[in-house]
């Protein structure tokens, strides 16, 4: 059975260790979690020197590691065995070594914790070794979180680290970063180190200082000018991005307002639905409908039509497929049409 991240937290801050930990996926943030939490937690400092090994994938073999699991741990109670980058374990895919896995998996030793870690790869779910690890084992199978699903997380883990935030800087870092966990929280704990948790709420503004996204000349900034048309405001935005194009890249724009205008259709689709069934449709925080409903009332469901085709037809330009303009005409171009 395939356990979630979070369950395997909540069993080992218990004092509760596995024998076998097989941990895969595509969301690497979660295996290192587990992998991290093991490798600080599971022996004390005094018993870590002689009990626990941290191997990688590319200087050892899966033949190896299994020898080494069966081993007596020294003075201790268990010992450890964390192999990260498992994926590149050369003998990973080899049959006779998948063999020796399975009858391992079948009766791990009580006294080690092993942990195989893979990142971005993954066990033939049809082999056997899968279903043994699978019944016998920690197994985690970590997914990409979905985008509309982020912004709750990063509530929780703010929380998590005894900070409030505010829901406009989720939003603000969400959009930003998108769903890559382990950027999202390398770029908050570097906020946290400045700030004392029981005085601090964080705000866009903190965001913005410490994750170098300007608070006022951003490409949601942009997106809300858009939706509330504000000319002057869109318009500053588009001066401040044509002076710095390598912090606003045009593709970047217009991927992040296309995936905006397309939400808007959707809207005009199922206006009369209510906010929480509507977040969840557009893949929002429920928080931010109120924003989109004012857009939509600017913007009517043909004029959205209009738009999205103005997006696409910007993109070609700025491929050089159409009429080729420079980036900086091309945006402006592209919020005149917006706009008027």
């Amino acid at each position: 059975m395939a356990f979630s991240a979070d369950s395997i937290m909540t069993e080992m801050k218990a004092g509760k260790f596995s024998p076998l930990y097989f941990l895969q996926g595509d969301e690497p943030f979660f295996i290192d979690q587990i992998t991290a939490y093991i490798e600080k937690n599971a022996l004390t400092d005094a018993e870590k020197s002689f009990n626990q090994t941290v191997l990688y994938g590319k200087d050892t073999t899966l033949t190896q590691v299994l020898e080494s699991a069966r081993r007596f741990p020294m003075m201790a109670m268990r010992q450890v065995i964390i192999v990260k980058e498992g994926q590149d374990l050369p003998d990973l895919a080899r049959k006779a070594s998948l063999e020796i896995l399975n009858k391992y998996a079948e009766n791990p030793v009580p006294s080690t914790v092993l942990v195989i870690a893979l990142k971005n790869k993954k066990l033939d779910g049809r082999t056997p070794v899968k279903k043994t690890i699978e019944k016998n084992a920690v197994f985690l199978d970590a997914k990409k979180m979905y985008d509309n699903k982020v912004p709750s997380w990063v509530k929780q883990y703010c929380r998590s680290e005894g900070y409030k935030i505010k829901d406009r800087a989720v939003n603000l870092i969400t959009e930003y970063i998108g769903n890559d966990l382990v950027r999202i929280t390398n770029e908050l704990e570097k906020l946290m180190l400045n700030y004392n948790k029981e005085a601090t709420e964080i705000t866009e503004a903190l965001i913005a200082k410490h994750i170098g996204i300007s608070r006022e000349y951003n490409v949601f900034e942009l997106q809300n000018a858009l939706g509330t048309k504000d000319i002057l405001k869109a318009n500053r935005i588009v001066m401040y991005f044509n002076d710095n194009p390598k912090s606003n890249p045009f593709v970047v724009v217009v991927g992040t307002l296309y995936a905006y205008f397309s939400k808007l259709l959707m809207l005009h689709e199922n206006f009369s639905k209510g906010d929480q069934e509507l977040a969840k449709i557009l893949s929002v925080n429920p928080y931010f409908i109120k924003d989109y409903r004012l857009a939509v009332s600017n913007f009517s469901y043909n004029k959205v039509l209009q738009i999205i085709e103005h997006l696409q037809e910007a993109d070609l330009k700025a491929k050089g497929i159409r009429a080729s303009l420079s980036d900086d005409e091309n945006l402006k171009e592209l919020v005149f049409k917006i706009l008027h």
